[in-house]
Parts: structure tokens; sequence; C-alpha cells
């Protein structure tokens, strides 16, 4: 029987993804103290949105990923509407990223790369 999961994308900069390139693909590094939330959102779209307009904006290159986390995890956290229909966040609280870690199945795949040469 297969686990039940639910597909989150992030968008990331280049420091973040070579945090993410440096656990193997398998763990986001902690959050800064400045960053108490940790928020992946719910749709490509939305994802690739950021990269391009925050991402390319204060580093030259956004990145699209994608990963799954046990749907019984994810079941804790209410999805937040931020904006327009498509513009949907799970609020991960930055002390809980460890276990969101833990319940990752697979690896964290990039999706998307924008803005770079």
């Amino acid at each position: 029987m297969t686990e039940k999961t639910i597909t989150l994308y992030r968008p990331t900069g280049p420091e973040e993804m070579q945090l993410l390139k440096d656990a193997g693909f398998k763990r986001w590094p902690p959050r800064l103290p400045e960053q108490p939330i940790f928020y992946p959102v719910t749709n490509e779209e939305y994802a690739k949105e950021i990269a391009i307009k925050w991402n390319i904006k204060d580093s030259g290159v956004g990145y699209v990923t994608r990963f799954k986390v046990r749907a019984e995890f994810m079941q804790k956290y209410k999805i937040e509407q931020v904006g327009a229909d498509h513009h949907k966040e799970w609020w991960v609280p930055a002390e809980e990223l460890e276990e969101l870690n833990d319940n990752i199945v697979g690896e964290i795949e990039v999706i998307g790369e924008y803005g770079s040469s």
C-alpha cells in the first residue's frame, strides 16, 4: 500500500538552492531568525510567479522546486490564501521545519530555473 502524500512547491533563490544541494535534495535548511515561517505553496504557477517577481529581482535567478510530504503530517496545517485564487500557501512554523523534513517522501526536485543566462 502506497502512503498518501501531498505535493508542495517552493520558490527559492541561489543561496537556499546551494544549501538544498548540500543536503542532497533531502531537507530544507533551517530558517533564519527573521524567518519565523516556512511557506511552501500549493501550486507550480504561484511558485513560478514568486521566483520570477522576487528571486530574480533579489539575486538574478529563481528556482521552483517540487516535493512530496506525507499527507497525514500536513493535515495539521491549514492552507492560507494570501492574494489571488492561486496564491495559496501552507504556513509551517520554523520550529517545525525539521519535522516537516522528516516527512518528505523522496527527493526535492528542481522543476524550473528562471532568469539565469
